[in-house]
């Protein structure tokens, strides 16, 4: 059976990484049997100034784009109508504010090393969108460490010690460079980008192409 590498560049500050990895499982799930798939997760920070930290989102997400709170928040509205059809808990998402994730990334890492990257990934967007914790405190990716069963003495050794730090910036610049400025990007195979949360339709087929060796 033919196996497709995939490398997921993602924030767990960014809703439609959620959303598209979501999809993608259904994708996945479509192909069970006919595909295997591996899964590496890859850092990329949407809020990477530190003092930036806590602003509400909404006001944020306002004076990113140019749109008033209203707007934004009909957008948020929207994305978790889109997540609540996938499973996914987003039930808090527009009380949450702008946090830092490179902690988080770190513990990815260190998760990754265990075979659980994918589990700590969703725990820290369940905690981000379905509680709107604080996912730049390390008491609160702690508890996230918990909930999938990994250990917090060694996580928090490894928050304190700032291990992983110096590969999260190297992984986060590699793909700066590389060309990838917007999240999710998905990496099939170190060849193909998939750019975005597409519906799982479209990645059925694009997987089958990319295994039949029919995509340019």
């Amino acid at each position: 059976m033919t196996t497709l590498q995939i490398d997921i560049v993602s924030d767990i500050a960014c809703p439609w990484c959620a959303i598209g990895y979501a999809r993608m499982e259904q994708a996945m799930a479509q192909l069970d049997g006919e595909l295997d798939f591996t899964i590496e997760w890859h850092p990329f920070e949407l809020n990477p100034d530190k003092d930036a930290d806590g602003e509400p989102i909404l006001d944020a997400l306002s004076r990113k784009y140019g749109r008033s709170p209203e707007e934004m928040e009909q957008a948020q509205n929207e994305m978790m109508t889109i997540a609540s059809g996938l499973g996914l808990n987003f039930e808090r998402m527009q009380e949450r504010c702008t946090r830092n994730t490179f902690n988080a990334h770190r513990l990815v890492m260190w998760a990754g090393e265990q075979g659980r990257q994918t589990d700590m990934e969703k725990a820290f967007f369940d905690a981000y969108f379905g509680h709107a914790a604080d996912v730049s405190d390390d008491e609160v990716l702690l508890r996230c460490v918990e909930s999938i069963g990994l250990d917090t003495t060694e996580a928090r050794r490894i928050l304190d010690e700032g291990e992983y730090a110096e590969r999260v910036l190297k992984e986060e610049a590699r793909y700066q460079q590389g060309g990838i400025s917007a999240v999710p990007a998905f990496i099939i195979n170190q060849q193909y980008l998939i750019s975005g949360a597409q519906e799982p339709d479209y990645l059925v087929q694009t997987f089958r192409d990319i295994a039949a060796g029919t995509v340019s």
